[in-house]
């Protein structure tokens, strides 16, 4: 008897035709996903990121047929410049924010449990790299088995199902698809909280005032997703009841908010920026800001919240203010992501 191939070995039919190409198998392969990021910020590569993004029927949910020629039309016209410009002010040497600490994760999480066996990868739902490449990719180098982590804390169908269906999309081209494994909202996972209320503590402990309040502001969603039955204000709401309570917070002195909103359509509230304006009206006049919803830093927290929040606050009173960042690359952020992913990875890696 022909002895049996080891782990990870290039497998061919005994019986397969001359010139056959090997198929390695037998790995298992980890993808973090985030949601996306333009390969610059030029009008061209704005409008093809913003194009695939706002085409999502996930994200969008108009019919097409009235949808495509306004986002092709004026949308597409106008808002890359403006977007550009946005991503100007918050783009690292490395590429945007969001890519670098996506891949910083990927590298640190692969130096802790990666192997020869566990390979580790990130793409991205919108832009590069893609989830179909680097499925491609995990597969060509023996994975059989893959881990989609979908690198949200909060469940939304505008997010993690966004996720999930590029993953199926791009198995559903391959003729030997590897089994595929997709991961669970964090949000309440003690891992998460505890390593979101350590931040917000240690930031808070270096600041030169004492907050009259934090703000929790999470990226919206139109209210008609949630009355569907999306689970997402749901979740966040639980988040900052989580951290509140980790933290000995008395009852509302954490606030949660929505950000981000587009369009006419009414969405999650109370909004964000309209909380900004209003609060040092209501004598709140220091005020620290926290994105639960973001592991990573990106152009909503790093700019719309760190720059235009912070001036939309001032200029209506505010005397302090400061953004708690993200867990980004930190070993917290390490340590929430591993837990994750060993969770999902039992009975196809032994500990």
């Amino acid at each position: 008897m022909a002895e049996p191939l080891k782990t990870g070995q290039a497998d061919v039919p005994q019986h397969a035709p001359a010139g056959h190409p090997a198929v390695a198998r037998g790995k298992v392969g980890v993808l973090l996903v985030n949601l996306g990021t333009p390969d610059g910020t030029d009008y061209w590569s704005m409008r093809r990121y913003l194009s695939e993004f706002l085409s999502d029927r996930r994200v969008i949910e108009l019919n097409p047929l009235l949808w495509q020629p306004i986002l092709q039309g004026p949308i597409l016209t106008f808002r890359p410049s403006k977007s550009g410009a946005a991503y100007k002010k918050v783009w690292m040497e490395e590429g945007s924010p969001l890519l670098v600490y996506t891949r910083r994760q990927a590298e640190k999480l692969a130096a802790r449990i990666g192997s020869d066996e566990l390979l580790v990868d990130f793409a991205m739902t919108y832009g590069n790299p893609s989830i179909a490449s680097k499925i491609e990719r995990l597969k060509d180098e023996g994975c059989d088995r893959i881990a989609i982590v979908a690198l949200y804390p909060q469940y939304s169908a505008t997010t993690t199902a966004s996720v999930h269906d590029r993953a199926f999309a791009a198995l559903s081209k391959l003729r030997w698809q590897p089994a595929v494994r997709t991961t669970p909202p964090f949000f309440d996972k003690p891992a998460y909280v505890e390593a979101l209320a350590a931040s917000i503590s240690e930031h808070l402990a270096g600041l030169d005032f004492t907050p009259d309040r934090v703000l929790m502001s999470y990226h919206g969603i139109p209210k008609a997703y949630f009355d569907k039955g999306d689970p997402y204000h749901c979740h966040c709401q639980k988040t900052t009841r989580l951290v509140a309570e980790k933290l000995g917070w008395s009852d509302g002195y954490a606030m949660t908010t929505f950000q981000s909103r587009f369009g006419p359509q009414e969405w999650l509230q109370p909004y964000t920026d309209k909380t900004l304006e209003a609060l040092p009206g209501e004598g709140v006049k220091k005020l620290a800001v926290v994105s639960p919803a973001f592991i990573s830093d990106c152009l909503e927290t790093l700019e719309e919240l760190a720059i235009l929040g912070r001036e939309q606050f001032t200029e209506a009173g505010g005397t302090h203010y400061s953004v708690v960042p993200c867990l980004n690359d930190s070993e917290r952020a390490v340590d929430v992501i591993e837990t994750v992913v060993k969770r999902e990875l039992a009975g196809w890696v032994a500990d």
